[in-house]
Order: C-alpha cells, then sequence, then structure tokens
C-alpha cells in the first residue's frame, strides 16, 4: 500500500469513528481536531521522509549526469589528441552511465510527483485544522444555544402542566364557591321562613281585640253602673 493511499485510510477511518461516536458537537470537534492534528504530525514525517527521498534520487541523477559530462569530455579530448581508442573507451563509458541516468531520471520524476502530492495533501490538512480551530468557537457556541433551546423547551412544557393545573384549581375554586353560595342561599331561606312564621303568629295575637261582652262590662264598671 502507498503512503498516500495508508494516509487516506487513516483520514476516511478517523472521520467514520468520529460519526459512529457523534454525541455531543462540541466534544466530537476538539476530539476530530485532536484525531488531525496527530495525522498531520504522521502526515508532516510521512512527506519529510518522500521530499528526502526525492532529493536523493535527485542528487543520484545528477551526480551521474555529470560523469556523463565528464567522459563525453573526455572523449572529446582524445579526439582532439588524436587517440581515437581512448575515445572509444570514454564513449562506450559515458552510454553506460546515460543508460543508468535514465533510471535514475525515471525514479527523480516519481519521487517528485509523490512529493508534490505529499506536500499538498500536508497543506491541505493544516489549512483545514486552522480553518476548523477558527469555526470551533462558533460550532460550541451553536451547541450552547441549542442545549439552551432545549432547556427552554423542557420548561415550556413543564410551565403548560402548570397551566393545566391552574386550571384545575380555578374550576374547584369555582365549584366550592358555587357550593358556598348554594349553601348561604339555603341558610337565608331557612331564616325567612322562620321569620315569616313568627310575623304570622305575631299578626294573630296582635289582633286579638276584646268582644263586644267584654268591652260593655269594661264601661260598665268605669260608669258605676
Amino acid at each position: 500500500m502507498s503512503i498516500l493511499s495508508r494516509f487516506n485510510d487513516i483520514v476516511k477511518a478517523n472521520i467514520n469513528s468520529l460519526l459512529d461516536k457523534a454525541e455531543d458537537p462540541s466534544k466530537m470537534i476538539d476530539q476530530y481536531l485532536l484525531d488531525m492534528s496527530q495525522d498531520l504530525a504522521e502526515v508532516r514525517q510521512e512527506t519529510a521522509g518522500v521530499m528526502a527521498e526525492e532529493s536523493r534520487t535527485k542528487r543520484f541523477a545528477d551526480e551521474n549526469q555529470a560523469q556523463v559530462d565528464k567522459y563525453d569530455a573526455f572523449a572529446r579530448k582524445a579526439l582532439a589528441a588524436g587517440n581515437e581508442d581512448d575515445a572509444r573507451v570514454f564513449i562506450a563509458k559515458k552510454q553506460e552511465l546515460e543508460a543508468v541516468g535514465a533510471g535514475l531520471k525515471t525514479a527523480y520524476a516519481a519521487a517528485h510527483e509523490n512529493a508534490v502530492k505529499m506536500r499538498a495533501m500536508h497543506d491541505k490538512l493544516a489549512s483545514d485544522i486552522e480553518t476548523l480551530k477558527s469555526r470551533r468557537q462558533s460550532i460550541k457556541a451553536k451547541v450552547a444555544v441549542a442545549k439552551t433551546q432545549e432547556k427552554i423547551n423542557d420548561l415550556s412544557a413543564s410551565s403548560k402542566k402548570t397551566d393545566s393545573a391552574m386550571d384545575a384549581f380555578e374550576r374547584m375554586e369555582e365549584k366550592a364557591d358555587n357550593m358556598l353560595d348554594r349553601a348561604n342561599a339555603m341558610t337565608d331561606l331557612n331564616t325567612s321562613t322562620a321569620v315569616d312564621e313568627a310575623r304570622k303568629l305575631e299578626e294573630k295575637y296582635a289582633k286579638n281585640t276584646p268582644s263586644v261582652d267584654d268591652e260593655l262590662a269594661q264601661l260598665k264598671l268605669e260608669m258605676g253602673i
């Protein structure tokens, strides 16, 4: 497995693991940043290794090219001196080095491409971490507001229960008032009946005037007859 593929697997595994465990975003964002920072440290090491490999292959290619140039110069000098056999030896060595150099150039091109990819990945990951750090407080603030809203919703539900209880108490109070009013009315009715009967009796005895014979006898007595 290549370095780049392995890194992609690491990042994907971390993200999937976080998504599976995601409960409190404010806590998970901290864990996410921690995991990404650890990934960045690993990527930095891998990138440094790839860049070192690029430098090494480039150095080998440059050294090989220097040898090719050297033997090319020797072949030219040998020919200029009239030593064709010596020139043949130098040209053969030059061709041998050129064959090796072709492989070194291919290796350097691959190493350079890997280094560019790793550096780009490293820089993107570092940039993403900084972006998340700047957004972390915003995310935590949103979570705090959401939790407060949940508490308010719970309190609102409790308030509705309280309103229902108050309505029930008011109905019971109204019922108690009605019962008291009925009791007072019955008391008034009972009192009024007793007063009316007394008044009837009072009128009966108040109208009890003396008979004619009694009044006549009283007049005779007063007149001395």
